[in-house]
């Protein structure tokens, strides 16, 4: 196993699956069950899931929603989505704990570094919600945060494109898909992986980003092995 501890981010666009809004059950248990079984072969699993599937602050200010309280309910969002993947991951048989950026009682406890590496250390899957707790930071900025904090060998962005490229595959059938990449390369070409201030922690604090298609079932445990499907930010 290449990465022993690591920091998992999703979106919560992924959650949707083939839906419009809200969570699929399909898509939540077919994560949960690449998560489990990550889990049942020693790797400590940190897991920051974002909230886009249900709010999201920048647009509710977009609608004329005060930022501030907009942020918040992004981060309530978020809290929803990591309730149902605790629970989808007890389903499969792994114990998960849920802590916030956010003091939720008795929904979950509150995040600190200290408690979420004991947590990892006694075999808990740790689920963060509320991204960093603070309005104007991104659910990305909240992963690298939470990844710096636990000490994470990586941080995996789990998409549904199978790493970064040179332009968006979707739209540009010509576009090339890069297998590694430097922070620095990644700022001067202007590719949008994560938001700076993520991108910055993650630099600063020597936590490499490992970008990947999490929607194939597989493809998880096959990153955290060391096989080459994605791209690596370093």
């Amino acid at each position: 196993m290449k990465y022993k501890r690591i920091l998992l981010k999703l979106s919560g666009e992924s959650l949707m699956g083939s839906q419009s809004y809200g969570i699929d059950p399909v898509r939540l248990a077919e994560y949960a069950a690449q998560i489990a079984d990550l889990a049942k072969q020693g790797c400590q699993i940190g897991i920051v899931i974002g909230g886009g599937n249900i709010f999201r602050g920048l647009q509710g200010a977009a609608k004329g929603m005060d930022r501030i309280q907009g942020d918040y309910m992004g981060m309530m969002a978020t809290v929803i989505n990591s309730m149902a993947l605790q629970s989808a991951l007890e389903k499969e048989g792994s114990k998960a704990v849920l802590l916030s950026g956010l003091a939720i009682d008795p929904v979950a406890g509150k995040m600190s570094s200290r408690r979420a590496i004991e947590c990892l250390e006694q075999g808990n899957i740790v689920v963060m919600a509320c991204g960093t707790g603070n309005p104007f930071f991104t659910t990305d900025s909240g992963a690298a945060l939470r990844a710096v904090e636990i000490r994470a060998d990586v941080l995996l962005k789990g998409t549904r494109v199978d790493g970064v490229y040179t332009a968006d595959p979707e739209k540009d059938k010509s576009a090339v898909k890069y297998k590694t990449l430097r922070f620095s390369e990644a700022y001067e070409k202007k590719l949008k992986i994560m938001d700076l201030t993520a991108f910055t922690l993650c630099e600063e604090n020597h936590v490499p980003i490992y970008v990947f298609d999490m929607d194939t079932p597989g493809n998880l445990r096959k990153v955290v092995e060391g096989q080459e499907i994605g791209t690596l930010v370093y």
